[in-house]
């Protein structure tokens, strides 16, 4: 593994439709210290707001079974995240499936390599 390739996740969580704009903000930042006497500082702030924000697959099944889902993307869309998200965890998968949070676990199970 190497810097890169987690620089890459990042820019993923960045880039990411799902990604809320507080994280994105904070993924941007990291990238534009990259290099600098800041990196350092971002990092752990990337990595701080990454621990609240990936989400579990046990957090995110409620959410897409519920009322509130439908509401949000209409039952077709909502049926379809719950089933894949049934499918996730039926498959041993921690963590919720969207491009933001699957980038950014990815990014936290790597994490030393930001910090070093």
């Amino acid at each position: 593994m190497t810097k890169e390739e987690v620089l890459a996740h990042v820019k993923g969580v960045a880039e990411a439709p799902s990604v809320y704009a507080g994280l994105k903000n904070v993924a941007e930042e990291y990238l534009a210290s990259v290099g600098t006497a800041k990196e350092k500082d971002e990092a752990k702030k990337l990595i701080a707001a990454l621990k609240e924000c990936v989400c579990s697959i046990d957090d995110v099944i409620p959410f897409f079974d519920s009322e509130k889902a439908t509401e949000v993307f209409g039952a077709e869309q909502a049926a379809a995240m719950s089933k894949k998200a049934h499918e996730v965890k039926a498959a041993g998968g921690d963590t919720c499936f969207c491009p933001a949070c699957t980038n950014g676990k990815f990014v936290l199970d790597h994490q030393d390599l930001l910090l070093n």
